[in-house]
């Protein structure tokens, strides 16, 4: 929904609108706005209508249920990984609440590896990686949610100690700092199949690191990218329009 309510030192700089006035209401004429960001004046007003109705269909009783089975999920999982990564931010009693989180920062220093190498590999796995970095640096962030069974629980875990357990290759020496099925990770069918394969690792392993892959499999569709660079360079798949021009003068002559 964007800002609910800023200190009136930031009132002045807040995001004008064309219709309805926003930026600056308390000084129109000290009013710094930064200008139009949305359709709407004061966000998405669709936002309400998918918490009212989940809220409204839910009722009390199953608000209460499935926050306790949300809870539920992410202590047992915390559970299961406590004796593999790190868990930040238990309570006097050792549980977690909605979500918990697993500190990676050690493995920069005795492994070279990064919570992004970590993100990348869990899509060899299946899985789109959990917030990265936030709140606290150098971590992930894992919120199960009510709605995954036992299962699907245990395959995401199963996963993540399994890719301790590549980190370790690298710790003990057995496998290259640099050149590595993590930071080579997520291995798109593209690379897979290629002619040319130069990495230190088997493409078997790359692909297939736990036996319920061979069963059910996701594919990357692309390999690692330079997320910093993506970020700080537009890049458009788009042809320039004199490329468009000149394409319609040769097919009308």
């Amino acid at each position: 929904m964007g800002p609910i309510g800023v200190k009136k030192h930031l009132a002045p700089f807040l995001p004008s609108h064309p219709v309805v006035p926003t930026g600056g209401i308390l000084a129109p004429d000290k009013s710094h706005p930064l200008g139009t960001i949305s359709a709407a004046p004061w966000g998405s007003a669709l936002i309400f209508p998918i918490s009212y109705t989940y809220i409204a269909m839910m009722g009390s009783n199953g608000l209460t249920e499935a926050s306790k089975i949300a809870i539920l999920n992410a202590n047992y999982m915390a559970k299961r990984l406590e004796n593999y990564y790190p868990i930040l931010f238990r309570g006097v009693n050792g549980t977690v609440a909605h979500e918990f989180i697993v500190d990676l920062r050690s493995f920069k220093n005795t492994a070279g590896i990064e919570p992004e190498d970590v993100a990348k590999r869990l899509m060899d796995y299946g899985f789109h990686g959990p917030t990265m970095s936030w709140p606290v640096p150098g971590t992930l962030m894992i919120e199960p949610t009510e709605s995954e069974s036992k299962a699907e629980l245990d395959r995401f875990c199963d996963a993540l100690i399994s890719i301790r357990e590549e980190i370790a290759q690298l710790e003990n020496g057995k496998a290259d700092v640099h050149n590595n099925v993590l930071k080579g990770a997520p291995h798109p069918p593209s690379l897979l199949m290629g002619d040319a394969w130069t990495k230190p690792y088997s493409r078997e392993y790359a692909a297939f690191p736990a036996a319920w892959l061979r069963v059910a499999k996701f594919w990357p569709s692309t390999g690692r990218v330079d997320n910093v660079y993506g970020d700080r360079n537009l890049v458009c798949t788009l042809l320039p329009a004199s490329h468009v021009v000149e394409e319609q003068e040769a097919a009308s002559a």
